[in-house]
């Protein structure tokens, strides 16, 4: 629970307030634009809730906070029960994103598919009841795709308790040793119908993306959206090779989709003929090429 004593001077006075124990992960900031902002090394609340839907907004940010770190003068259990209910959290039909995010996996996101085939999570969340009962009333969960050895979290625990496959690349398979199917090479694959895995070494040796009906891109933390410059952004400090992260750019650019769900990093949805500008762009930038 956020301590009130640890409260960052840069929260602005009012009801809600993030405190020292902040690890700045984007959680909140992509949950709740209208309220929180980064300042210097952590996020804070810059802009109280004044309506009830951005109320509704930062307890979900509260709840999904990895570290606990948000907290509130004066709590409406109510509205926080309706913003717990929320999670898994509806994107589009049969798209979710998960919440709860975990501290072992520095609070990166996760993402649910539901599908007549059997269902997919796509990196992992904290283990909770609330979302073990939500993904059971989903009808289960399969298949848990991990996107590389960062963002591993609790998948363990979920695969046990729902039977479900791991999926992790060879070369991050120390993360999660004993998972049911390992990925190797460089080659994309059509792993089942509609699901495609794409080898993107760069950030890690072992990261992946998982594309599904050539529409939706779970990119881990290779690739996410930058609200501010409203461009695609690809990671430049904590990168293993970064002559393959470019390469790994680049490979992308042969697939059609139309959302980008990061596990660090904003979520986007854009046409495709945008979104393969928008990662063209980045490709050029990243070559020192102005646009």
């Amino acid at each position: 629970m956020a301590d009130f004593h640890k409260r960052l001077e840069s929260n602005i006075a009012g009801n809600f307030y993030v405190d020292a124990t902040c690890i700045n992960c984007d959680a909140c900031r992509q949950l709740a634009p209208a309220s929180f902002e980064e300042v210097g090394e952590f996020s804070a609340v810059r802009h109280q809730p004044t309506v009830e839907t951005e109320t509704r907004q930062a307890y979900r940010a509260l709840l999904a906070c990895p570290t606990g770190s948000i907290g509130t003068g004066q709590g409406d259990k109510q509205l926080l029960n309706k913003a717990k209910d929320d999670f898994p959290l509806l994107l589009e039909e049969g798209l979710y994103y998960c919440g709860f995010n975990s501290e072992k996996s520095f609070g990166a996101n996760s993402f649910f598919v539901q599908h007549p085939a059997g269902n997919w999570m796509i990196d992992s969340p904290r283990y909770l009841k609330h979302l073990v009962d939500a993904f059971e009333r989903l009808g289960g969960i399969a298949s848990i795709f991990l996107t590389h050895e960062d963002d591993v979290a609790d998948a363990a625990r979920y695969a046990k308790r729902f039977g479900a496959k791991r999926i992790i690349h060879r070369e991050d398979a120390h993360a999660m040793p004993d998972a049911e199917e390992i990925v190797e090479g460089l080659d994309t694959r059509l792993f089942v119908p509609e699901f495609r895995i794409i080898p993107v070494p760069g950030h890690t040796p072992g990261s992946m993306c998982l594309l599904y009906r050539d529409r939706f891109l779970f990119t881990g933390d290779h690739l996410w959206w930058e609200p501010e410059s409203r461009q695609l952004e690809s990671p430049r400090r904590l990168v293993w090779d970064a002559g393959a992260m470019h390469h790994s750019i680049e490979k992308l650019a042969l697939y059609p989709f139309e959302w980008v769900l990061a596990g660090h990093g904003g979520r986007i949805q854009l046409p495709s003929a945008h979104m393969q500008a928008a990662l063209r762009e980045l490709v050029e930038r990243r070559q020192g090429v102005t646009t």
